[in-house]
C-alpha cells in the first residue's frame, strides 16, 4: 500500500482542521462532518482547542482512498503554538 504524508499548514482560522475534516468525511472516515464552532472536530480534542475553536497541538488522522493510505496532519496556525 502506498502511503502520503500530508502536512495542512497555514495562518489561524484559514480552515484546516476544516478541511481536515472534509478529508475524513470524503474519504468515508466518519459518517458526518465535524464542526469547529460546535467543537465536533476529530483532531481538536484538547477542552481548551473546542472552546477556543483554535488548533494548539498538531494531530495526526488517516484515511485510505483505494491502495492509498494517507497520514493527515492538522497543524496549529497561532504563532503562539508554532512550536508544536
Amino acid at each position: 500500500m502506498a502511503l502520503l504524508n500530508l502536512g495542512i499548514v497555514a495562518h489561524v482560522d484559514a480552515g484546516k482542521t476544516s478541511l481536515t475534516e472534509r478529508l475524513l468525511y470524503e474519504a468515508g472516515a466518519v459518517s458526518h462532518l465535524g464542526s469547529v464552532d460546535a467543537g465536533t472536530t476529530r483532531t481538536d480534542s484538547m477542552e481548551l482547542e473546542r472552546r477556543r475553536g483554535i488548533t494548539i497541538r498538531a494531530a495526526v488522522t488517516s484515511i485510505a482512498f483505494g491502495d492509498l493510505s494517507i497520514n493527515v496532519l492538522d497543524t496549529p496556525g497561532h504563532p503562539d503554538f508554532i512550536a508544536e
